[in-house]
């Protein structure tokens, strides 16, 4: 590989850890919502394909890393992976052990990517034989998975239903592209419709604001308060492996195996149980919390990490939620990218192992000592100063700018409608894997249907 490649891939990754570390701490920003774009955009403004990847690996575990502190200083969670978390972090805030907890996620998350890069990378390795042999199968494996997501979920029924009514909505909106001339007949709108999926939730709470009764349930009284306690502080460097106890390194280990071997089942789902059945039987509240804590936090790096790598550098199709959702962009990004010439075509494997190194160990380096040691100053800075607002714009009009570039202001419409409804399927208890497989699916799904 090129020296310059390397010195680009490492000013990407260093980039990426600033950025997604400050996000990380921003309450409630969804890591669909805040990666997917960003990676699309860089993908489309044709930047190289290992740069990107250090970017997204670097931007996954510098987010992974951060998302704890907000959860363990102020019980608010971070991001989407880290709502499953509050209850035990918040069983250590109240016993005074708010520290503890940023300290036991931080090192879980380490434990996680460390043993989930070269586990997948094997996996990968492994996995390649079949991926032929899945690719003919590509759109029955996806409305497969969709129906399997959907199974998984609490809301099951309307997540079944909702795989037709994603599907129908999809084909018709791209028909109705065709009939009116916007784009030749044939050519296919995917970025519009994944992007309106991706913004669903945030587009439904806003079209609520404009509802006199809605807006009138959503005022607040008087402004909440966070508390946000003291810390502990040390000036020594931290060591992962010395702030978890032995049981809780091994029981973290397997969580990241565990994690990595499932890369394509709901990674909130496996993050739940796998934590819950790490903690069991553990006694005393304070061990029991700080055992689901460090297992739970080495499973939702493990996963989102093993469910980009496998599929990019085996496989070739996006089969994991995380592939079909943050890391969609690897494998679909029209014109550049398409399924059947994508960036597992375009990359080697050393070049997908490489960029993966590099952008998770920067991102290792630089978050997890500042994570550790200055948490509660970052939380403070942050929810003080950085409007979570700010955020959500940024990549709202993101989504806008590329919805256009696809298919002009038809194009921003479909995505509006395509929100709403995801949306409004995401508030009934349809998660973000269905529907981004019924998304893919849609083509087969209706043509089998007609």
């Amino acid at each position: 590989m090129e020296p310059v490649l390397l010195l680009q891939m490492l000013i990407a990754a260093v980039v990426a850890v600033v950025v997604y570390t400050a996000i990380g701490v921003a309450p409630g920003t969804d890591e669909t919502a805040v990666l997917a774009p960003v990676t699309l955009a860089l993908v489309v403004a044709g930047i190289p394909l290992s740069v990107v990847l250090a970017f997204f690996m670097a931007a996954i575990v510098a987010k992974k890393l951060t998302d704890s502190i907000p959860v363990s200083v102020a019980g608010i969670p971070g991001g989407v992976m880290s709502a499953p978390m509050v209850e035990h972090a918040l069983i250590l805030k109240r016993e005074g052990h708010a520290t503890l907890a940023i300290r036991k996620m931080a090192s879980g998350s380490v434990i996680g990517t460390l043993i989930a890069v070269p586990i997948s990378l094997l996996l990968a390795f492994l996995l390649t034989p079949l991926a032929s042999v899945l690719g003919q199968y590509a759109s029955q494996l996806f409305f497969g998975g969709a129906v399997f997501l959907a199974l998984m979920s609490r809301e099951k029924v309307i997540s079944l239903i909702s795989i037709i009514l994603i599907a129908a909505l999809v084909q018709s909106l791209r028909h109705l592209y065709w009939g009116m001339g916007v784009i030749p007949e044939g050519q296919v709108v995917f970025i519009s419709f994944f992007l309106g999926i991706t913004i669903g939730p945030m587009m439904f709470n806003l079209a609520q604001l404009t509802v006199n009764k809605e807006r009138a349930a959503m005022v607040e009284p008087e402004p909440k308060s966070i508390q946000i306690f003291g810390d502990d502080e040390r000036g020594r460097l931290p060591n992962p492996f010395r702030i978890l106890t032995r049981q809780e390194t091994v029981s973290a280990a397997a969580s990241s195996v565990l994690g990595s071997v499932t890369f394509f089942m709901s990674p909130v789902g496996i993050t739940i149980f796998l934590g819950e059945v790490m903690s069991s039987w553990v006694k005393g509240t304070v061990n029991k919390a700080s055992r689901a804590l460090s297992s739970m936090d080495a499973v939702t790096n493990a996963s989102y990490i093993a469910g980009i790598l496998i599929p990019l550098a085996a496989l070739g199709i996006p089969m994991s939620p995380m592939a079909i959702g943050p890391g969609n962009a690897f494998f679909n990004a029209p014109p550049v990218l398409t399924l059947e010439q994508n960036a597992h075509h375009l990359m080697s494997f050393s070049e997908i192992a490489i960029a993966s190194v590099l952008g998770a160990g920067i991102a290792l380096l630089i978050t997890y000592p500042i994570a550790v040691r200055y948490a509660r100053k970052i939380c403070v800075f942050v929810f003080q100063h950085v409007p979570h607002e700010a955020f959500l714009a940024m990549f709202f009009s993101l989504v806008m700018l590329l919805a256009y570039m696809d298919a002009g202001l038809m194009g921003i419409l479909g995505v509006m409608v395509l929100a709403l409804v995801a949306g409004l399927l995401n508030r009934w208890g349809v998660n973000y894997g269905v529907q981004f497989m019924a998304l893919y699916a849609a083509p087969w799904l209706m043509g089998l249907l007609v």
